[in-house]
């Protein structure tokens, strides 16, 4: 259900994925998110498959910051970028209970 409330959205808006600045590939079951944030000094991801902990993120020569995850399961997340809070722009998100949002992955969306 959730997959097609999220598909019935992106046909309203127009939505096509995340911004340029941040996006994500898939190679074999890995899932890699890419932050381009290269005036950061430390960037943080965190995410709802394991409660939220903080996990470094490992930043490139040219400021773009990535993760990998497993590319089957749906989750939330977000960053902390430099100690702060940060919530790109992303295809699908939420309200959290802290009246920001978490952006959504959804497999094969």
């Amino acid at each position: 259900m959730k997959r097609l409330i999220a598909a019935i959205l992106v046909a309203l808006t127009g939505a096509t994925g995340c911004s340029s600045g941040h996006y994500y590939s898939i190679r074999g079951d890995a899932l890699y998110l890419y932050l381009q944030k290269p005036e950061a000094h430390s960037v943080y991801f965190a995410y709802s498959l394991d409660d939220f902990n903080l996990h470094p993120a490992r930043e490139s020569a040219t400021g773009t910051w990535e993760v990998r995850l497993p590319a089957n399961k749906e989750f939330r997340y977000f960053y902390i970028a430099d100690g702060e809070l940060f919530i790109p722009s992303c295809r699908f998100t939420e309200p959290d209970d802290f009246g920001t949002r978490n952006c959504i992955f959804i497999p094969k969306m």
